[in-house]
């Protein structure tokens, strides 16, 4: 099957398979959240972006095999709301940024910045730190070589826009800035955007927008 990233809550997972990774994407709880399962298909290792809500779909899909850490890439609540279930059931290590993780219901193990990096198996995720939706905003970057890069954005960076800055000039100058100068001027078209909500889409889908975004302001 062709993976599409088209999810809703309550179906199953999409999944797509790279030679180094397999990404699944499920959507969970009542604010239509992405969760994406990373799994290293040389070890075995896996790693899970925003623990969401639903921990029972979360662990299902997990299975056997559990996970070693758990990417919060923000600190709003329906991006966390199962992260102390689901780490206590698998035992993996809770990762986050500075800034955001005193608002987690646990202390993450590991902090991370930007430039940072995470590892699941033999993959390696690249942390882009993207301010403005929150202090402490990420995105996770993996670098697939010839099959593309595959960036995980949170709620920074959506299909038609960035993310909600409530309004606030100075956070949508800011994350506007880090989205452009940290994904836009260095990355391809065809890097693809996993966000937190709702469907993918591509760099090269969104780049011809990017003045109307700076006019608008949201």
């Amino acid at each position: 099957m062709t993976y599409t990233g088209d999810v809703s809550v309550g179906g199953p997972a999409d999944v797509r398979e790279l030679s180094g990774l397999t990404i699944s994407k499920l959507a969970v709880g009542p604010f239509d959240n992405n969760a994406y399962l990373l799994r290293c298909r040389a070890t075995g290792d896996g790693l899970l972006i925003d623990a969401a809500a639903e921990a029972d779909r979360l662990l299902a899909l997990i299975g056997d095999d559990s996970i070693g850490a758990v990417v919060t890439t923000h600190r709003h609540r329906d991006h966390w709301g199962a992260l102390a279930e689901v780490a206590t059931a698998t035992g993996a290590a809770v990762i986050a940024h500075p800034l955001d993780a005193p608002e987690l219901p646990v202390s993450p193990d590991l902090l991370v910045e930007h430039g940072g990096r995470v590892k699941v198996g033999r993959a390696g995720l690249e942390v882009i730190h993207l301010r403005g939706h929150t202090p402490g905003s990420i995105a996770l970057l993996y670098d697939a070589g010839e099959e593309g890069r595959h960036l995980f954005t949170g709620d920074s960076l959506f299909p038609g826009g960035v993310g909600n800055t409530e309004g606030d000039p100075k956070r949508f100058t800011s994350l506007f800035a880090d989205v452009s100068e940290r994904i836009f001027d260095r990355l391809p078209d065809d890097t693809w955007v996993y966000p937190g909500h709702g469907k993918d889409t591509t760099l090269g889908a969104e780049r011809p927008a990017l003045p109307e975004w700076r006019a608008r302001g949201w």
